[in-house]
């Protein structure tokens, strides 16, 4: 079945392409027409539009209190989950650079060093929010990251992120491919 522009599920199409690309069952996308090709031009992990990566998340009920409004703590997950993908978008291959960084510093981390967050609009039930993540500075041992969860233009949350890499309890160079690649994208 061909589908012309608009938002598809995976799932109407045949079940060899449901199973090659369940990781990205909901696309934003269209057909080529011409070879009947899938042109992908968003997924689940979003997308790097200006330096900037963007991805979707959706409020469901366990992201709530019994007031259906996002427990704060969410947020942080819903951050969490665009720092890793946007990691992912960049091309680094999470599991070869986790072997990499073993081989460096073995026993190493990331971890949040520091953040600092304002909430500014609460979020509810079944609100569909935009979670921005942009680099601002990359450095030796430590990234720093903004951060925005916003509901179409309301900007609800925001944070600044200092992620640093440490290896035995002490700072280490980032590796320097995933270095290179967020540089390249600032």
């Amino acid at each position: 079945m061909r589908h012309g522009a608009g938002v598809s599920d995976c799932r109407s199409q045949d079940q060899d392409f449901w199973r090659l690309q369940a990781p990205r069952c909901k696309t934003i996308g269209s057909w080529n027409h011409d070879n009947g090709d899938r042109i992908v031009t968003a997924s689940l992990d979003g997308e790097i539009r200006d330096g900037r990566h963007q991805m979707q998340v959706r409020v469901y009920f366990e992201d709530t209190d019994s007031g259906q409004i996002v427990y704060h703590a969410n947020f942080l997950r819903f951050m969490e989950r665009g720092r890793t993908n946007y990691l992912r978008l960049l091309g680094t291959n999470q599991q070869a650079l986790l072997q990499e960084a073993r081989n460096d510093a073995p026993g190493f981390t990331f971890v949040v060093r520091s953040m600092t967050i304002d909430f500014l609009k609460p979020a509810v039930l079944d609100d569909v929010l935009n979670v921005v993540t942009l680099p601002q500075e990359v450095r030796g041992a430590s990234i720093t990251l903004l951060q925005e969860c916003r509901r179409a233009d309301d900007l609800l949350v925001t944070a600044r992120v200092r992620v640093a890499f440490i290896s035995g309890g002490k700072a280490q160079r980032i590796p320097k491919a995933l270095r290179l690649a967020m540089e390249g994208h600032r």
